[in-house]
């Protein structure tokens, strides 16, 4: 069965889009299958060309169940489930059906509040920082500030994401042709802290996911869900 890691947060604005692209992006540059699955209602689906991933449009409560189902059915893959902010209520849906719970957050008193309560209502999650700064001082600070408010939870902190003005291109609705170096760098790094948690190795030779795109569509290419959504 595939695995679902579920990106949530009662704030918005804290990276969870972003989280999730970058998460499934870095996948498929290790040779790990997944599926980006959006849920968030004030987001439009982005375009899957080019992508080392599939994406999925599950706005709805209907498609939602349909896409986890159908996900997993599917061996060895990795269902993302973007889940937006401002909706506690479907954070804990998604917390129920998880076997991985992220938590982004910023260098903000702000989201250090909110994901302190969310680490407390969500006792499996796991809080990423999230467009860290990588100005040695404002590291500092903001490192200074996490030991202070969140060292209760530091076993559940996992590595920071820099801040990458790159990875807005990750969002953009048709990737562009080449991405940054250091974003690529970024979104393996992801992936790597996120098998280990989930106890996945990563195979030193495998099938590069662009050139098998034709059969890694395939069990997702009869879903009745969103055909035009969910593509290779």
């Amino acid at each position: 069965m595939a695995d679902i890691i579920c990106v949530i947060g009662n704030k918005g604005g804290t990276g969870k889009t972003t989280l999730s692209h970058m998460l499934c992006q870095g996948m498929g540059l290790v040779g790990k299958r997944s599926v980006c699955v959006l849920t968030d209602t004030y987001r439009e689906p982005l375009d899957p060309q080019g992508r080392r991933y599939l994406t999925a449009d599950a706005r709805t409560r209907e498609s939602l169940a349909k896409v986890v189902d159908k996900i997993r059915s599917l061996k060895a893959w990795l269902g993302i489930i973007d889940g937006g902010g401002n909706r506690s209520e479907m954070d804990r849906k998604l917390y129920g059906l998880a076997d991985l719970v992220l938590l982004p957050f910023r260098d903000s008193h702000e989201d250090i509040r909110t994901v302190i309560r969310d680490l407390e209502t969500f006792p499996r999650a796991y809080a990423v920082p999230m467009q860290w700064p990588s100005n040695a001082w404002q590291k500092e600070a903001a490192e200074k500030t996490v030991a202070e408010y969140l060292a209760p939870y530091r076993d559940r902190i996992l590595e920071p994401v820099n801040t990458l003005s790159a990875s807005k291109l990750l969002l953009q609705k048709q990737l562009p042709a080449a991405l940054p170096t250091p974003l690529a760098n970024a979104c393996r790094g992801m992936a790597h802290q996120v098998l280990d948690l989930l106890q996945i190795s990563i195979e030193e030779d495998f099938v590069d996911q662009e050139g098998a795109s034709s059969h890694l569509a395939a069990p997702l290419a009869g879903n009745k869900i969103a055909p035009a959504s969910i593509t290779a």
